[in-house]
């Protein structure tokens, strides 16, 4: 695993510190979570995107678009 070196207000890291205790964590575990999470976001926000514009082709029929009314029928 690779170092990195961050630079925060002293206090901040205290309570970070104090925080992930009581959650019986690290600070470093924390950090791990959320650079996984931030990572992981591109990564859904592309799949969702995916899925719309599939969405999107799959609504048209024979070259045309459903009008609003015929969208919204029941």
């Amino acid at each position: 695993m690779k170092n990195i070196t961050f630079s925060a207000d002293e206090q901040l890291i205290k309570a970070a510190r104090r925080r992930a205790s009581s959650e019986n964590t690290t600070l470093n575990e924390q950090f791990r979570l959320w650079l996984e999470s931030y990572v992981q976001r591109e990564q859904r926000i592309t799949a969702a995107m995916t899925t719309i514009r599939e969405a999107q082709r799959s609504i048209r029929t024979g070259g045309r678009r459903f009008t609003r009314e015929e969208m919204n029928e029941r």
